[in-house]
């Protein structure tokens, strides 16, 4: 399976919006006590760290070039699942 421009081009789309979420998911810190602060803010600390992965991988793929998906397929598909296992546990 190959992906093309339009591909790449989604997917990078679809990481401005995970970035959109997390920031909205920071500005939504709740403001009970201190523990659940805490506890709030290291999973959105641990999506971050996700997110980062996520936008690392896209980058390697797009200085490679669409071409050679195949070879970073795992890896991004990967930190895309990663992404939204961490968002859901924002979520919830």
């Amino acid at each position: 399976m190959q992906t093309g421009d339009a591909d790449l081009g989604n997917m990078e789309a679809e990481l401005m919006r995970w970035s959109a979420k997390l920031e909205q998911l920071r500005a939504n810190t709740p403001a009970a006590g201190n523990e659940a602060k805490f506890d709030y803010r290291k999973r959105v600390d641990d999506m971050r760290e996700k997110y980062e992965a996520a936008e690392e991988k896209l980058g390697a793929l797009r200085a490679a070039g669409s071409a050679k998906w195949e070879l970073f397929r795992g890896d991004i598909e990967s930190a895309w699942s990663e992404l939204a296992a961490a968002y859901r546990k924002l979520a919830n």
